[in-house]
C-alpha cells in the first residue's frame, strides 16, 4: 500500500514540494557554512518524494538543533511549511485524499522544525 501511495503522491503535487527542498537545499549549499542545512534539506526532499511507510522521530534536543531551526524558519523554513499546508487543502477536498493531506500536514509541521529529526 505504501508503494502505491508514494507513486500517487509524487503524481499530486509531491513532485514539486520535493522540487522546492531541492532548491532550498542548493541554495544553502553555495556557501561552506550552510553545507549542513543544505544536506537536511536533501534529507527532506527525499522524504517529500516518498512520505508513505516512514516516520519521522526526534533523535536530537541540542541548543545547536534549537539554533538551527530558528534560523531555518526566518530563511527559508516558512515559504515551505506555506506549501505543505497549501497542498493538504487542496488534496483535503476529497475523501480519497485525507490520506496525503495528513502526509502533507505531517511534512508541513517538519519543514518549520526539520533539524534534529531523524527519518525511519
Amino acid at each position: 500500500m505504501s508503494c502505491l501511495g508514494n507513486i500517487i503522491w509524487i503524481i499530486f503535487g509531491g513532485f514539486f514540494n520535493a522540487l522546492g527542498w531541492f532548491f532550498t537545499g542548493c541554495l544553502w549549499s553555495i556557501t561552506i557554512v550552510g553545507i549542513p542545512i543544505g544536506l537536511q534539506c536533501f534529507k527532506m526532499a527525499r522524504l517529500q518524494l516518498a512520505p508513505f511507510g516512514k516516520e519521522v522521530v526526534t533523535r536530537d534536543d541540542s541548543s545547536v538543533s534549537l539554533l538551527l531551526n530558528i534560523l531555518w524558519i526566518i530563511f527559508g523554513g516558512f515559504a515551505l511549511c506555506i506549501s505543505n499546508l497549501i497542498s493538504a487543502f487542496f488534496l483535503c477536498i476529497t475523501i480519497v485524499g485525507i490520506p496525503f493531506a495528513a502526509q502533507s500536514l505531517k511534512l508541513a509541521k517538519l519543514s518549520l522544525m526539520p533539524f534534529g529529526k531523524e527519518i525511519i
